[in-house]
């Protein structure tokens, strides 16, 4: 699933490709891609509205259009937002696509699970979108800070990678970038997170925000199903640690990364370089 890194290279084409283009007209091939409102009032909402500036909230993507209102897309497992010439064949996994005075934007998501949103004028984004409402603060947001963590996990004896997954905790940190992470600290991924002492938050606070930092500097993690808008992988994934990596030698003591399913994540962990996971 793309994770922060990924859709924030997102959100930084769009806003390269995508300000001040009129959508032409709009087709919806799947309408079940339209979460909210109905395909139809959709198209309406849309088509014939610049588009203003993109912004990232966790792992959506909220556009704004010239009325007020605004576009909201989820790339979930396999989504892609891509910004093509009209004359380039339809993907047979497009699921709408929107004409621009340039390009054609398509959202092209072989799984399904994805998800693009209409909110009109004046509606707040929370009621159309829920979630929204539930996220933590960003992870380059201050309020995202070494006591918070401490905080919220004071007392809890779920796995620090769990507690980390948590999207009520911080906004848009994925499976890759906290197995990194937890490399990177030296910290097992079962360590119970309310057991970590201020210090070593301290030293994982860093790190995350290290290794969000590269991994947008590398434009995303390469792997099957996320492209950029230009169809473009990143290119994060030679430089990982430990992600994907079960049964390599880590790269800096020569043990066999180890791979094991924490509540139904897999998390990839160098057991001599992260211990135990027990204090």
């Amino acid at each position: 699933m793309p994770e922060l890194p990924e859709v924030e290279t997102v959100c930084r084409d769009l806003n390269r490709v995508l300000p001040g283009q009129v959508v032409l007209w709009v087709e919806v091939i799947r309408p079940q891609t339209v979460a909210y409102p109905d395909p139809a009032t959709f198209v309406q909402g849309i088509t014939g509205k610049p588009f203003g500036q993109w912004r990232r909230r966790g792992k959506y993507l909220l556009g704004s259009l010239g009325d007020g209102s605004c576009l909201g897309i989820h790339l979930r497992m396999t989504g892609q937002v891509l910004w093509l010439d009209p004359a380039e064949p339809l993907h047979r996994h497009t699921r709408v696509r929107w004409q621009c005075q340039d390009k054609e934007c398509r959202f092209v998501d072989q799984r399904t699970f994805g998800q693009v949103w209409w909110i009109p004028p004046g509606m707040p984004l929370e009621a159309v979108i829920p979630t929204l409402a539930s996220l933590g603060p960003e992870p380059f947001d201050p309020a995202f800070s070494p006591a918070m963590m401490q905080q919220r996990f004071q007392g809890s004896r779920r796995p620090i990678k769990t507690a980390l997954l948590d999207q009520r905790v911080v906004a848009g940190l994925g499976n890759i970038y906290a197995d990194e992470a937890l490399f990177l600290s030296g910290i097992h991924p079962l360590t119970p997170a309310g057991s970590l002492s201020l210090e070593t938050l301290v030293r994982l606070h860093g790190v995350i925000l290290e290794v969000l930092s590269r991994s947008i500097a590398e434009r995303g993690t390469t792997f099957s199903t996320y492209r950029d808008v230009h169809g473009v992988n990143g290119n994060y994934q030679g430089q990982a640690w430990v992600y994907q990596r079960a049964g390599d030698p880590c790269r800096v003591c020569g043990t066999a990364v180890r791979r094991v399913i924490i509540a139904g994540r897999s998390s990839h962990f160098c057991p001599q370089c992260q211990g135990r996971g027990e204090p």
